[in-house]
């Protein structure tokens, strides 16, 4: 799927620079964890902030504007082995804003167990994290409890290589994960919160992990064409996932 958002001249800079720290610094057979979170609705739609995803049937572009219906809010995250999540932000069963002192508990509760199963299995050395800069992301406690994670590893605003705004289209969750489930999770159409968490999980846990290695090959391919694109956004990039 194709994810848009308007660019300054000074973005161009910033993304050619990233993209370029990336490839001369994260080696080729490293370990990255892509996460993000998208927020789920009982109507149909997938949206981040102020924009939407479209799903396969209809790829081309985000739509920007307000969307109000019942929702869930989920984390997840994009490595070559599978995907992690989804983890629910919510509290008493009701769906909550992601603010810092969630994003830590998720962090805490759920991606530090993950990493200790995965540290076990792998070279710890191997292993980064991507993020975007949303505020819940980058606050003082957030980014001290992933630098201990992931000591020189952490690919974030304020991290040891920043990741640049306004870059879904580098992003794997945003160019494939949130599309990807879009499509499988309301074949079905959910009628309840619970069952849309429900559709989101087995969606979630139905991914191959031959499909996340064909998506990380893509975010490398990203990488170089946004350099020789000059920082600009991404001509459409064909990405098939059957």
């Amino acid at each position: 799927m194709m994810v848009t958002q308007e660019l300054s001249e000074r973005d161009f800079e910033t993304r050619k620079a990233a993209c370029e720290d990336i490839l001369q610094n994260i080696p080729s057979g490293a370990v990255l964890i892509s996460s993000d979170e998208a927020h789920f609705h009982l109507s149909g739609t997938v949206n981040k902030q102020n924009f939407r995803y479209w799903s396969a049937e209809n790829p081309q572009e985000l739509h920007q504007r307000p969307l109000h219906s019942p929702r869930v809010t989920v984390w997840c995250a994009v490595a070559e082995f599978g995907v992690w999540g989804p983890y629910f932000f919510e509290e008493n069963g009701l769906t909550v804003t992601v603010t810092s002192n969630r994003y830590c508990h998720m962090i805490e509760t759920f991606l530090r167990p993950k990493l200790n199963q995965f540290v076990g299995d792998h070279e710890e050395g191997q292993a980064w994290f991507q993020q975007d800069g949303a505020t819940a992301h980058t606050s003082r406690r957030s980014l001290a409890i992933l630098r201990e994670l992931f000591p020189g590893r952490l690919l974030s605003l304020r991290g040891d290589i920043a990741w640049p705004p306004r870059s879904p289209d580098l992003s794997p969750c945003d160019f494939f994960l949130w599309g990807h489930l879009k499509a499988q999770v309301y074949k079905h159409r959910p009628t309840t919160l619970q069952a849309l968490k429900e559709a989101i999980t087995q969606a979630v846990a139905a991914i191959p992990p031959e499909m996340t290695r064909r998506t990380v090959d893509n975010f490398r391919e990203r990488l170089r064409q946004c350099v020789n694109n000059g920082g600009r956004h991404l001509p459409e990039i064909i990405f098939k996932t059957k």
